[in-house]
């Protein structure tokens, strides 16, 4: 059976056969395809090589001669002194195909066309593939419903075009004509066939193609185990993805990346983490695939020092930091609280793409570092990196934090010169760094006048200023049009109560508890987790359930007791329950954030820098407290909310208190 260069992948060919058939192919053409200079894709002058090289570099002067073999034999053959033969199409159109040159392949197939072997389904397939690898899937389709005669490799080709040109659709639909005319499908098929039903909303064509697998008796193949694996992974279903996988006679590299992938999309780190173990155990060599996943489910559990020991093992496999696993190794590092890492790491990467640069600015914007990440993003520009939608987020998130109005808004209207469209998320950060000032009118009228209906985000953003600010009305305005626009949100049922009743107006705090109580709406719990010797611990408020609770609350009555000598003032109107004074300043003591600081105080070494986390934004008496702190016991205390990083190191945070 023929079997296509590589893998059976892209698809599709010629829709416009007239079109081919009428270019006219000279020599030149042909001698450029088979040269070293053409599948090293070098430029024509520097492919021209002098008499003094060739004779100074043996290989030079074998690949010269092997060319000009080559050129004399396809000027026989267009002479017709030499007899055709089919196996020099396919060596041409194979090098068109590796390196994706679509054109010159276009006229080869239009040679191919006016020669003796124009019903060879060997070359025809040949030339199915290399329209599908180059991605002209319409041309593709347009061949193969021209070809007289297909075989297996026909049908199998056309539908991993398909597959991997984002058409799953398509190519599933290929599959019941392609049993009709009674094809059975194969290992390459089922394998393309699982990937695009891998990418389509709902599991029935899957399970089907499950069904068809195990009929043809291919489900213990590992490349097919291993799609379906990926598969059900990127539905979701874990349970079914692993069941696949332990039932697989041998494993690969593949099947544990698609299950550590899996795993990673579902936040499901320890279980990832764990895999990852056992793929070294089993001594299969993680790819950049499986260090990406790994580094991903770090960074959202904020697993530091498990992400440094698999960063470590990756260092020690040679493996370099080329842009793809580079760029999730420095999100990772920023995500887990180590800036200073990710700065090393982006300094390190072969080649900084503007992922590798968005990566950057958003680490320093999200860790308070707002005027390094406007010389960066200077600096991007200045070496020619184009900047798009994501990186404008990052800058105008960064000067929103940072409290940089001008400079926001100069960068806002900067997205016009580069011709970016600002989207929501642009115009929310507008209306943050607005708000955040104070300047509530500008961004009310800013509102009013977007291009665009301004969605529940945008009022949000307005709401959560007028919490900082306490600015009632403006307040209660923003909230009815984000109720509106999102009522299952308790965020802003929250933060409306919240400003009632730090503003002492407990009956309509009152209110809005009770409108919640009746759409349904729940609070989402306050808590604070922070990783102790590879140990996560995770606190609530007034936790009771940790076994060294008393040992923790009595380290901080300690800690609290010198905080307050050197200037600490507990701020009580964070408690917003109608309670008297002492009963607010006993609540204020057990937040989660401090119990996780207690331990942390407890069991890491003296002079170690603390990291919590915390799943909504810190409290203003928790911020000032963990100042006092800093200075306190010396050592720098990091500290992650929904918002971003706060690093208190000496009595001072790197937010500058502008949170």
């Amino acid at each position: 059976m023929y079997v296509l260069s590589s893998t059976v992948d892209a698809i599709l060919l010629s829709k416009n056969a007239a079109l081919i058939s009428s270019s006219s192919p000279t020599r030149p053409l042909f001698s450029m395809l088979l040269s070293p200079a053409f599948r090293t894709s070098s430029s024509a002058s520097t492919a021209t090589t002098t008499t003094t090289t060739l004779s100074k570099n043996p290989q030079i002067n074998n690949n010269e001669e092997e060319k000009n073999q080559e050129e004399e034999e396809l000027d026989l053959i267009d002479s017709g002194s030499l007899e055709q033969d089919p196996t020099h199409y396919t060596k041409l159109l194979n090098n068109c195909t590796k390196l994706k040159k679509l054109l010159e392949g276009r006229s080869i197939h239009a040679h191919f066309l006016r020669s003796q072997f124009t019903h060879n389904l060997v070359i025809q397939n040949t030339v199915l593939n290399l329209y599908a690898k180059c991605g002209s899937m319409d041309e593709a389709r347009n061949l193969f419903e021209e070809m007289p005669d297909r075989d297996m490799v026909t049908w199998t080709a056309l539908i991993t075009g398909y597959s991997q040109n984002d058409r799953p659709r398509d190519a599933l639909l290929l599959f019941p004509q392609m049993l009709r005319f009674g094809f059975e499908p194969n290992q390459f098929t089922f394998s393309s066939l699982l990937k695009a039903a891998g990418a389509v909303p709902t599991d029935r064509d899957g399970r089907q193609v499950h069904g068809f697998v195990i009929k043809y008796g291919v489900d213990s193949n590992v490349y097919v185990g291993s799609s379906l694996v990926d598969m059900y992974a990127r539905w979701g279903l874990m349970d079914e993805a692993r069941f696949v996988f332990d039932k697989l006679v041998s494993k690969n590299d593949v099947s544990y990346n698609a299950l550590i992938a899996g795993h990673a999309r579902m936040d499901e780190g320890e279980q990832a983490v764990r895999l990852f173990r056992v793929m070294q155990r089993e001594d299969f060599r993680p790819t950049h695939f499986t260090y990406s996943s790994v580094f991903t489910v770090c960074a959202s559990i904020g697993a530091l020092e498990q992400g440094k020991g698999v960063h470590a093992h990756m260092m020690k496999l040679g493996e370099q930091l080329v842009a793809f696993v580079g760029n999730t190794l420095l999100d990772m590092y920023a995500k887990s609280g180590s800036i200073e890492d990710a700065k090393k790491v982006f300094d390190r990467l072969v080649r900084r793409d503007v992922v590798s640069w968005n990566s950057m600015l958003n680490a320093c914007a999200q860790h308070g570092l707002g005027k390094e990440t406007v010389e960066r993003f200077e600096q991007m520009l200045r070496v020619g990196i184009e900047p798009n939608a994501i990186t404008f987020l990052c800058v105008l998130t960064a000067c929103s934090h940072a409290g940089l109005l001008d400079k926001g808004q100069y960068y806002f209207e900067l997205m016009k010169k580069y011709k970016v469209e600002p989207e929501v998320s642009h115009y929310v950060t507008i209306v943050d760094q607005l708000g955040r000032a104070g300047q509530f009118d500008r961004a009310k009228r800013f509102i009013e006048n977007m291009p665009i209906e301004p969605n529940a985000a945008v009022w949000g953003a307005l709401l959560g200023s007028c919490r900082m600010h306490k600015n009632m009305e403006l307040g209660a305005y923003a909230a009815e049009r984000v109720f509106e626009l999102g009522p299952r949100d308790s965020g802003p049922h929250v933060l409306l109560y919240n400003i009632y009743a730090s503003g002492g107006r407990w009956s309509d705090a009152a209110k809005v508890r009770k409108m919640m109580k009746e759409s349904g709406v729940k609070k989402e719990p306050a808590c604070s987790w922070v990783e102790i010797e590879n140990a996560v611990h995770v606190f609530v408020a007034n936790d009771d359930a940790h076994p060294q609770k008393e040992e923790m609350c009595k380290k901080w009555e300690e800690i609290c007791g010198q905080i307050k000598e050197i200037g600490y003032v507990p701020d009580t109107s964070h408690v917003l329950l109608f309670v008297d004074e002492q009963e607010r300043e006993t609540k204020l003591q057990y937040h989660s954030e401090k119990l996780a600081l207690a331990l942390s105080l407890l069991k890491m070494p003296p002079g170690s820098t603390i990291q919590i986390k915390k799943n909504i934004r810190v409290c203003g008496d928790c911020h000032s407290a963990f100042k006092f702190v800093s200075k306190v016991v010396q050592r720098e205390i990091i500290l992650r909310d929904t918002n971003r990083f706060h690093h208190f190191r000496d009595g001072s945070c790197s937010c500058g208190d502008y949170w």
